[in-house]
């Protein structure tokens, strides 16, 4: 059975730069002979009912993603040569690493500043496309990469990727970038919306955006199908195609409902600000309602009793959050209501925030207790109705307001990529369509794809199990913006293919330059081969900050990984508030963020609904 209720959203996992379950660079051990025996057992026994699909069923597939024709098969599962554990290095070689990387992209990041807008009309790149119904772009004389997603890792990559040297274009239905780890404090009125966003054009100018949604991927000519975001006046929704010389996956994953009936219809999620401001209008809205005359006892318990399915760190963040809400600003306002007044945390484990110190995880429930907040830990939802929660137990609880909190499934593009390759089929054989991840190499490479690189939540590592948060995202998307900066070619994807590599650099008389000499990062390069290439064997290190959470009462708790802190309360308060202002993405953002602060202390926050 599925744990529904134990696992935590993007929001806090996509995007939270602390909100991230601590990992270390720890891999997985060669299988013995008896594990390889089962494991080959079972692969037989998927490849058998996978033979038993409709043939509509595969033609569904091939039609969303199209594989190169020349596919290399893989290896059976008992055939494969076990993975060989990479080296962990020292934290601080780490870190020493990303701060000199730090130091050059500042540099680049100056020289936009100075640097001329520039002037681009797709007009004038446009052709009639394979179908005679598509508009198709051309390619410029730049190699393009094409970034699919404006999550963590993408906003990253662009942040950081020389510009000079790609033609970067970004599709995505969203525009804006969200720093998803504050979005429980939107939903109240802390902070307000527009303070979290970065439009993906101010982020960086000299990146060309299209709002659109990629339809499908045809890896074999290396291009995408797009359908505009907005329809025209007409009703239309514009279609393209857009080729590429490297394709990015960033598009993270969804909410995940894991079958419960009635979630996708009665439920708020917490993944996108649409989301939160469609929950801060019914939270004031509910309020209304139970102020109104006529309106019975028993309506009003049920109207304003709020529950939070999920007891990760986004739930944990909202129940403290929205008991802050209504015991200091909605009291002062409806004081006749505030009896009626019931927040509810339900999880399903048996303690709430699991990836942190079970102490700290003990002090948070403590915390949100004392602020009048319900815990309910090792009870599982299976059915959301109309105004009710049933419990696996039989129990039912009455809601005006039931958010969901509990976890990611993948979405239908990545399904469908990780079908059209033999090897991701492998990989992920056994598991639910729902669950399935793009797996990629050390390099971020999709293994049995071509220049095809994926980010974020959307992925897993080889040998390298990692959280679904927007630290390792964030990470991804500037590691990878830097490979492609010292001229690095992606290749094939896999643990046995080549490192990306890049042609030598040669000096005086046409012979090579020394291996120091090849690349901005001499440490990163590996070996030269007779072949002229130089390779890069940098595989990607996740630096694991640490996590931290609200619990409400302007208490926190903070786990700081590197130097094995973990503190509660007051002080902990303080790091949660210093190091989410100081993690915004621009000036711009932490000046909004502290007005809101500061507006939020002195004047409440605003119950306004429009």
């Amino acid at each position: 059975a599925i744990d529904c209720n134990s696992h935590q959203p993007e929001p806090h996992n996509m995007q939270n730069t602390m909100n991230r379950r601590p990992h270390g660079l720890c891999y997985g051990a060669s299988p013995a002979p008896l594990t390889r025996v089962v494991e080959h057992t079972r692969a037989r026994k998927t490849q058998v009912i996978r033979a038993q699909q409709s043939q509509a069923e595969k033609e569904t597939v091939k039609e969303i993603v199209k594989a190169p024709s020349s596919a290399p098969q893989p290896k059976p599962p008992h055939q494969r040569e076990p993975q060989t554990p990479r080296p962990v290095r020292a934290i601080w070689k780490v870190a020493l690493d990303q701060v000199l990387d730090s130091a050059i992209d500042v540099g680049r990041h100056i020289g936009r500043q100075v640097a001329p807008l520039p002037l681009r009309d797709f007009n004038d790149e446009v052709s009639e496309g394979t179908t005679g119904t598509k508009l198709r772009l051309a390619k410029l004389a730049k190699p393009r990469v094409v970034v699919l997603g404006s999550g963590w890792g993408a906003h990253s990559l662009i942040k950081v990727v020389d510009t000079d040297a790609f033609d970067i274009i970004l599709v995505s239905p969203r525009n804006h970038f969200v720093f998803t780890p504050m979005l429980p404090s939107t939903a109240v009125g802390t902070v307000e919306f527009r303070s979290l966003l970065e439009p993906i054009r101010q982020a960086n100018p000299f990146v060309q955006y299209l709002q659109a949604t990629c339809d499908s991927i045809d890896a074999e000519r290396k291009t995408i199908s797009c359908t505009a975001a907005s329809q025209t006046q007409e009703g239309l929704f514009p279609q393209f195609e857009v080729p590429y010389d490297v394709l990015v996956m960033a598009v993270g994953e969804k909410p995940a409902t894991f079958g419960v009936k009635g979630v996708q219809e009665h439920c708020f999620f917490m993944k996108e600000v649409t989301d939160t401001v469609n929950l801060r209008k019914r939270i004031g809205q509910c309020f209304e309602l139970a102020a109104l005359p006529g309106t019975s006892k028993a309506e009003r318990e049920q109207l304003l009793s709020f529950v939070v399915v999920g007891g990760g760190p986004t739930g944990v963040e909202f129940a403290g959050t929205l008991s802050d809400f209504l015991r200091i600003d909605l009291k002062q306002k409806f004081p006749e209501l505030i009896k009626y007044v019931s927040v509810t945390l339900v999880q399903s484990a048996q303690a709430i925030l699991p990836q942190f110190d079970s102490n700290l995880a003990t002090r948070a429930m403590e915390t949100l207790r004392m602020e009048g907040v319900i815990v309910r830990t090792g009870l599982r939802v299976v059915e959301v109705k109309q105004d009710e929660v049933v419990l696996k137990d039989g129990d039912v609880i009455k809601y005006g307001v039931c958010v969901w909190s509990t976890g990611n499934s993948t979405n239908p593009l990545v399904q469908a990529l990780v079908s059209a390759f033999p090897e991701q089929d492998e990989w992920n054989a056994g598991k639910p369509s729902t669950t399935r991840k793009l797996f990629v190499d050390p390099f971020l490479r999709v293994v049995g794809a071509r220049d095809v690189i994926a980010l974020g939540d959307c992925c897993a590592v080889s040998g390298l199990p990692l959280p679904a948060t927007a630290q390792v995202a964030g990470q991804q998307g500037s590691y990878i913006a830097h490979l492609l900066n010292k001229g690095c070619d992606v290749g094939l994807g896999g643990d046995s293919e080549p490192s990306p590599s890049h042609p030598l650099v040669k000096g005086p008389f046409g012979l090579p330059l020394p291996l120091l000499l090849q690349g901005a990062d001499a440490g990163s390069l590996a070996s030269m081969d007779g072949g002229g290439r130089a390779y890069f064997n940098k595989p990607f290190e996740f630096l694991s900050l640490g996590i931290m959470a609200y619990v409400g009462a302007d208490q926190a708790v903070t786990q700081i990984d590197p130097v094995n802190l973990k503190v509660s309360g007051g002080l902990a308060f303080l790091l949660w508030r210093s190091v989410y202002i100081t993690k915004q993405v621009s000036l711009r953002n932490r000046v909004l963020i502290l007005f809101d602060w500061v507006k939020a202390r002195l004047f409440g926050r605003d119950t306004s609904l429009f």
